[in-house]
């Protein structure tokens, strides 16, 4: 997802392109801009499908225009069911053949989530901790995966100072750690990110008092300053555990 997109992004907030749709139209393509047909909007000369603040991989998976905005996320078809056999005359009972072998598992589709929390007042960078975090994330939970199907990176930040510069710095925080997902061996064509600003702070800083002495607030607020990474992909069921021998 590029800067381009995310400008378009910016120019349409989710409440407005929710509340001027009918009601099937917003049931339609949840999580999407759509137009007044309740078709998703899509990205001038990008052809990408345009989101609203309430996108999330769970709705992209159910909208309507899964396969054309998300297709690594829609859940496979359900096969066709057979038609009913006509009844046939009870036959005799006949010799059980030898038991066929079960047929292995097919993978499982899997969402995975890490918040890296704590960054610097008014930086951009990770802390150690954050890359260490991060690295242990991508090594122990993305790399067994069977396919990566999305990479969803979310920049955060705390309510200290304007909105505008808190985009800004969301955003600049999210580019980051794709870089750094990039840089780990990530495909960036899998990767979309965004800048949230102050708007998903953590629950437990609403107790944060603006009152405070600024570097007490600062310190309060610090859970906020942060980065998600949310990864989609498939993996594989654990191999069966041999039978002991008798």
């Amino acid at each position: 997802m590029n800067s381009a997109f995310r400008n378009i992004l910016a120019g349409l907030t989710a409440a407005a392109a929710l509340s001027s749709l009918p009601a099937l139209a917003q049931v339609k393509n949840q999580g999407y801009v759509t137009d007044t047909n309740g078709d998703v909007v899509m990205a001038t000369g990008a052809g990408v499908c345009v989101r609203n603040g309430f996108w999330t991989p769970a709705l992209a998976a159910a909208a309507a225009a899964c396969k054309q905005c998300t297709p690594e996320l829609c859940p496979a078809p359900k096969p066709a069911a057979a038609p009913a056999a006509a009844a046939k005359p009870e036959a005799k009972p006949e010799a059980k053949p030898a038991d066929k072998p079960k047929p292995k598992a097919g993978p499982q589709n899997v969402e995975l989530k890490i918040e890296l929390q704590g960054m610097a007042f008014n930086k951009t960078e990770m802390t150690a901790d954050n890359k260490k975090e991060l690295d242990e994330f991508l090594a122990k939970e993305v790399k067994p995966l069977n396919t990566v199907g999305a990479v969803i990176i979310t920049g955060h930040t705390d309510r200290i100072g304007n909105d505008k510069s808190n985009k800004t710095l969301s955003e600049k925080r999210a580019l980051g750690v794709k870089d750094y997902v990039v840089s780990k061996g990530i495909d960036q064509k899998l990767i979309f990110w965004e800048g949230k600003g102050p708007k998903q702070p953590i629950p437990v800083t609403k107790f944060c008092d603006n009152k405070m002495k600024r570097a007490q607030l600062i310190e309060c607020l610090a859970p906020n300053r942060r980065v998600t990474v949310e990864v989609v992909g498939t993996k594989l069921p654990p191999a069966p555990k041999p039978k002991p021998k008798p």
